[in-house]
């Protein structure tokens, strides 16, 4: 962050700021905006691209701002190149805008973000991504295609798979093994949908879908596969380990995180690739943790003395997560410096299967992340392979031509996929280059 906010200072010195689109308007958009616009020196918001236009214009409204309502790919362009706040309907064309140095991209959709990136890509602009489940489904092949037009493709530092993969740099630096990448969660049950998330949802703004696919444990489990593709780390099993110290109990008292290092150190391999996963009533939450290990004896003394425990595990943490905080410093870094937050090493070590929330029968739509039909596992590729798994970022729209009995796994076979579909195209393009 030092050399970031230097840098920032410089180009913001220079009356050259870092010219900055994003697609999406939702809660974390709208926040992403905010602070770009009042708390971000040598980085300007030039552009909003939205379905419904007038919430990119709630962007720009809180603060002041009066945005032009582009139509065309000219008058979105003309907007840019004169220093006046635009917005869109056509995420294309934003993706596409001359003027732009990256796209912030933030809907939390597959299909839709997935055209939109791709142009932003083959345009030659760095893509800082908000959306787990797009890179969680076709990350790797994103990135591949990143580096043909020499941009970065990365997801947003303040998430948490970002301030994951902040830490196990650090923890690295070290000169430690990390071994495991885990993430603090509050609550685990995979049968919450949108009907029961829905008051929660209503308090805090934020869509009933949405908010279910945290609880159950879709977003986590996209989140820890990027994280897992981004070091080359696995699951120790199908659902990962989640070992949950609050037996079910909204009110128990949370336990240190350091306590959890018992529920994994059977699984831990300092030789092997490493795990990803995640602990449920352990504090601080909703922060991030990692654990190493490292085996001279005399830095395992320095680290006693430091009040790190005997080993031979450490664990590090950061307490909190700060969201769209700190998303215009991954901008920064991408820009200035090449210096993905976090990125796939290669191809995909981890996938998010989709299994039946419900016994659900021939002729059902799977409509949504959280919804009704069904809820996302993380599971390595390998297993994906060669079960023929159905991973959920493919599954949304899908009609099921199989029944498929309570918490079974998808497989292709048991679907008729929507014709035509970007993402299954890029999907296919990433088996073939990496399986």
């Amino acid at each position: 962050m030092i050399i970031v906010d230097t840098a920032l200072a410089r180009r913001q010195a220079e009356g050259n700021p870092i010219r900055v689109g994003m697609i999406g308007a939702g809660f974390q958009a709208s926040g992403i905006g905010l602070q770009i616009m009042t708390a971000t020196p040598g980085m300007r918001l030039c552009a909003v691209a939205n379905r419904s236009i007038g919430a990119a214009v709630a962007i720009f409204d809180q603060v002041g701002l009066e945005p032009i309502r582009c139509g065309t790919s000219y008058e979105l362009e003309a907007a840019i190149a004169a220093g006046r706040p635009a917005v869109t309907e056509d995420a294309v064309a934003l993706a596409r805008a001359a003027g732009l140095e990256a796209v912030i991209e933030v809907t939390g959709s597959v299909e839709f973000a997935a055209h939109a990136v791709l142009a932003a890509l083959e345009h030659g602009k760095h893509v800082i991504q908000m959306n787990a489940e797009l890179d969680g489904t076709i990350g790797p092949i994103l990135k591949a295609k990143a580096e043909r037009e020499g941009a970065i493709y990365t997801f947003a530092d303040g998430d948490q798979p970002g301030v994951q993969m902040n830490l196990y740099r650090f923890v690295s630096g070290l000169g430690m093994t990390p071994v495991l990448c885990g993430n603090i969660k509050g609550l685990h049950d995979p049968y919450r949908n949108p009907a029961t998330q829905e008051g929660f949802a209503r308090r805090w703004g934020q869509k009933p879908a949405m908010v279910a696919s945290f609880a159950d444990g879709t977003k986590i489990s996209f989140e820890q596969a990027i994280v897992a593709n981004g070091t080359g780390m696995q699951v120790a099993r199908r659902g990962m380990l989640g070992p949950d110290f609050s037996d079910g109990k909204p009110d128990a008292p949370l336990v240190p995180i350091e306590q959890a290092i018992s529920a994994f150190e059977p699984y831990l391999d300092p030789a092997g690739p490493g795990l990803v996963d995640y602990v449920v009533g352990a504090r601080p939450g909703p922060g991030v943790f990692v654990l190493g290990t490292l085996s001279h004896p005399r830095q395992r003394h320095y680290l006693e003395l430091y009040k790190m425990g005997k080993g031979p595990y450490y664990c590090f943490y950061t307490p909190y997560h700060l969201c769209h905080f700190e998303v215009p410093a991954s901008v920064a870094r991408a820009v200035l410096f090449n210096d993905p937050v976090l990125t796939p090493q290669g191809g995909p070590r981890v996938g998010v299967i989709a299994m039946a929330k419900k016994t659900l029968s021939v002729g059902e739509t799977i409509k949504e992340f959280g919804g009704f039909e069904a809820y996302g596992v993380a599971e390595n590729m390998s297993i994906v392979r060669r079960d023929n798994l159905l991973p959920i970022g493919l599954a949304i729209g899908c009609r099921l031509i199989k029944s498929v009995t309570k918490d079974t796994p998808l497989t292709f076979d048991d679907v008729c996929i929507p014709a035509g579909r970007l993402v299954d195209r890029l999907y296919a393009d990433q088996e073939r280059m990496f399986a």
